[in-house]
């Protein structure tokens, strides 16, 4: 299965695009998470191979949202042994999103 347009949606809404510039672009940022920075995160949640300074247009960053939630799509598709409904798969493909592929498989 792959997410669908409502959960790529539902996502985009959850994750909020942050560090929003201008011209519509987005820039890295760190969060402070119980006294320690968080990885750096661009656009939609993004955190691979982001660093600090990077700025992307928001067609990078939409790029990048959907090149990172195939990795986790995958990981559903291949960890989850039961039928699921669109709905049920596009909330599971979120909670690894924001969770990770370990976090699914536990």
């Amino acid at each position: 299965m792959k997410i669908s347009d409502r959960g790529l949606g539902i996502i985009k809404r959850c994750e909020g695009y942050h560090r929003a510039l201008p011209d519509g672009s987005c820039a890295a940022y760190q969060e402070m998470i119980n006294g320690k920075l968080d990885i750096p995160t661009i656009g939609w949640g993004c955190t691979e191979q982001v660093t600090m300074g990077m700025v992307w247009t928001r067609e990078q960053a939409e790029e990048g949202l959907k090149r990172e939630l195939a990795k986790h799509e995958a990981a559903v598709n291949r960890l989850v042994t039961v039928e699921l409904n669109q709905n049920q798969f596009d909330a599971l493909v979120s909670f690894c999103y924001n969770l990770g592929e370990g976090n699914l498989g536990i």
